[in-house]
């Protein structure tokens, strides 16, 4: 005769001890799970920042907040003026930067003198134009000058050899000439009519020539460019640059400004060769003070010179595409 099965035991709800020992084990194999998912992504961003020497995510994020500012300075119906505000505070930015860094290099360069002057020129610009943009800009290199000058009649402290001021004078033009001067032709495009849509349409496609020769550089790069100059940069990212260059200013030359296609070809192809002489000038600039990056202002990019240095000389370039098609046209 078989034995009736035994009732099943009522299951009793976890004592306090219980539920704070599962609670620990759960937080703990949390917590467990985090220590080695961000130890993989330290690894990643480390291997990234060998390859690179960036802080990627930085540089994306720096880099879209930047980009947030400078559209919404030139897409907002009528309120295009508010490129002034942008165009003031990196120029300011960066002639106070290389100021700054000119000066450890040696050389005396006033720079609240050289920021103020290059921030005046701003406006002047915008509102008048080239007149208004040659006129500035000798004017605050006048002004940047006679600062240094009065320095050393008044300032025993500050009074040198004839030779390192005329270095110093030269070095407070080169500010006011290399940069105000020429990230002006941006203000001067963006103060014409229409010309902000040739604004964006020109920094788009300096962007894109700089991405083109990150990533293809980066994956097929096998033959330096110019290694005594940058050693990053290669044949094979140069020319990705200049394929994606063209392609962006195809596309913008067609949907954004409504010209036809070799405008934007040709547009690509000056922007990209322009740009990356800019890039290759700023890094013989750093080669000579003997610094990798202008300034740390901008976590991931270094600094604000670092960020504009295929930008400034495009800017002519861009103007004078204007000055031959779109306001022609």
């Amino acid at each position: 005769m078989s034995t009736p099965p035994e009732p099943h035991a009522k299951k009793h709800p976890p004592t306090r001890a219980e539920f704070e020992a599962r609670a620990q084990e759960a937080r703990a194999d949390f917590e467990a799970r985090a220590q080695d998912a961000r130890a993989q992504f330290d690894a990643t961003q480390e291997k990234i920042r060998a390859r690179t020497g960036r802080n990627l995510l930085a540089a994306i994020g720096i880099g879209v907040a930047l980009g947030a500012v400078f559209l919404a300075s030139l897409i907002i119906p009528n309120l295009k003026w508010l490129f002034i505000i942008f165009g003031a505070g990196l120029i300011g930015f960066t002639a106070f930067e290389l100021s700054s860094a000119l000066r450890q290099a040696g050389r005396d360069i006033p720079r609240v003198a050289s920021t103020v002057a290059a921030v005046a020129v701003v406006p002047l610009a915008f509102f008048f134009h080239v007149q208004g943009l040659w006129l500035a800009t000798i004017g605050a290199v006048i002004l940047v000058s006679l600062y240094r000058l009065i320095e050393l009649a008044v300032r025993p402290s500050h009074r040198t050899g004839a030779r390192a001021v005329w270095l110093d004078l030269g070095a407070g033009a080169f500010i006011q000439i290399y940069v105000t001067f020429m990230a002006g032709f941006y203000l001067v495009l963006t103060g014409s009519n229409g010309g902000e849509w040739w604004t964006l349409a020109s920094i788009i496609t300096v962007v894109v020539t700089d991405v083109g020769a990150y990533a293809t550089g980066l994956r097929f790069g096998r033959h330096k460019l110019a290694p005594n100059i940058s050693p990053g940069k290669t044949w094979e990212g140069f020319a990705g640059s200049i394929v994606f260059a063209v392609v962006a200013g195809i596309l913008l030359a067609l949907l954004m400004l409504h010209q036809p296609w070799w405008v934007g070809l040709v547009m690509g192809v000056l922007l990209a060769l322009v740009g990356t002489a800019g890039d290759l000038t700023e890094s013989l600039i750093k080669r000579d003070i003997g610094v990798k990056d202008i300034s740390t202002w901008l976590p991931g990019h270094g600094g604000f010179f670092d960020r504009l240095d295929s930008i400034l000389p495009s800017a002519a370039v861009a103007y004078v595409i204007f000055l031959v098609v779109g306001a022609a046209g």
